[in-house]
């Protein structure tokens, strides 16, 4: 695995455990802890989905030059994710549980199956057509822990 890939796959881990913190939380309704959880789980998986958007995918798409391929397919669940996370922060403050619970199921499983994608298939499409030295310091100083 490349650099490149290695940062992306294991900020993937890094979202994944802030983002069991704030399902434990939640589930427990310590509601200032999940507050808090939330908001670096939310703050950590919007760096992600931005550094994709704004780096990686840009960068493989001018290296490919395919557009309405597999980044294409990636930024529309980018879009669900990030609707899921609007509504994970409004359960938090309206201290619902249930809400929280139904958003962090969904969001849960969208998450597995995107990140699949993402280490199966494009991140190592991206190893190959990237010179991923210069790239991953700038995606490095871009993700959140």
């Amino acid at each position: 695995m490349s650099p490149l890939s290695s940062l992306y796959t294991d900020h993937h881990k890094r979202c994944d455990e802030a983002f069991a913190d704030a399902e434990a939380a939640a589930a427990d309704e310590r509601w200032p802890a999940a507050a808090a959880a939330t908001e670096r789980f939310v703050r950590m998986l919007t760096a992600h989905l931005s550094s994709e958007e704004g780096t990686l995918f840009p960068a493989f798409e001018a290296a490919t030059g395919m557009s309405g391929g597999p980044t294409f397919v990636m930024r529309a669940e980018h879009e669900q994710m990030r609707g899921l996370l609007d509504e994970l922060s409004s359960a938090v403050k309206a201290q619902a549980k249930d809400d929280f619970a139904g958003a962090a199921e969904t969001l849960l499983v969208l998450m597995q199956q995107h990140n699949l994608k993402e280490e199966n298939i494009l991140y190592p499409m991206c190893d190959r057509a990237l010179a991923d030295g210069a790239l991953a310091l700038t995606v490095q100083a871009q993700l959140v822990t």
